[in-house]
């Protein structure tokens, strides 16, 4: 049995960071569930890592690349790690200078996580307070001003 570590939290992320399957699977297991809390037109149960790996590749379209969660810290327990992640980016087209929370995300975000043998099984975004309502303003499908946009 592989050892649920601060390490090995954060190669997770390396991992997932790289787009490289191979080096994900390391970490990720097949039949990964993963849950994205809020009422956004991403929120919902992920039920694969296919689904999983999805979703990430349609929060980088949707940020023109600009998404990333930044480990602040680490817990971890026999078979579950919790962290917190200081997740940071900009909606595509989103003039760098906005503070607008549909163009702008810079907060804390919750991450809880099964592991078996050594591996991420299933997984819970987590946020607090204010930021429940800023992450679904982030990923709604309308800009600042109440236009519609591509998803």
């Amino acid at each position: 049995m592989t050892e649920v570590t601060r390490e090995r939290v954060e190669a997770a992320y390396a991992a997932l960071g790289s787009g490289d399957r191979a080096r994900i699977l390391e970490y990720y297991s097949e039949d990964l569930r993963w849950l994205v809390p809020g009422s956004h037109p991403l929120a919902g149960w992920y039920e694969s890592l296919d689904a999983f790996l999805e979703l990430m590749g349609q929060t980088h379209k949707l940020t023109g690349g600009t998404f990333r969660m930044d480990i602040q810290a680490v817990l971890v327990g026999e078979d579950c790690s919790a962290d917190v992640c200081r997740n940071v980016a900009l909606r595509d087209g989103a003039d760098q200078a906005s503070q607008s929370p549909y163009e702008r995300m810079d907060y804390p975000v919750f991450h809880f996580m099964r592991w078996r043998d050594g591996r991420i099984i299933e997984g819970r975004d987590g946020l607090f307070g204010d930021s429940a309502t800023a992450f679904s303003q982030f990923w709604a499908p309308f800009a600042p001003d109440g236009t519609r946009r591509d998803r």
